[in-house]
């Protein structure tokens, strides 16, 4: 997962080339890190098909309110520089590959 910031968000997350999948976690977070696992099984199987990466809300506090990250994790989608999707907290995995390839 690439770790984004609002220095590097729009050009990796919005403006990418192909569909996007933004992570907004929080270090102490126990369900972020049971999610992480997840996501990168995820990721292995979608490799080059869609961009993963993460935000550390408290790291980028204004893009976590932005993108309504008041949970975590909260995942939200991109799709042709517009958001798609919007998940919040412990998704199985089967589902969570489900909802990424909805994006393709």
């Amino acid at each position: 997962m690439i770790h984004l910031t609002a220095k590097n968000f729009l050009i990796e997350a919005k403006r990418c080339r192909g569909p996007a999948v933004v992570m907004f976690y929080a270090v102490w977070c126990g369900k972020c890190a049971m999610m992480k696992p997840v996501v990168e099984q995820v990721e292995r199987r979608l490799y080059g098909r869609i961009k993963f990466c993460k935000v550390e809300i408290e790291e980028s506090a204004v893009l976590a309110a932005e993108y309504g990250a008041d949970i975590v994790p909260t995942f939200v989608t991109f799709k042709d520089g517009e958001v798609f999707s919007f998940m919040q907290g412990v998704i199985q995995e089967d589902v969570f590959e489900e909802r990424m390839r909805e994006l393709l």
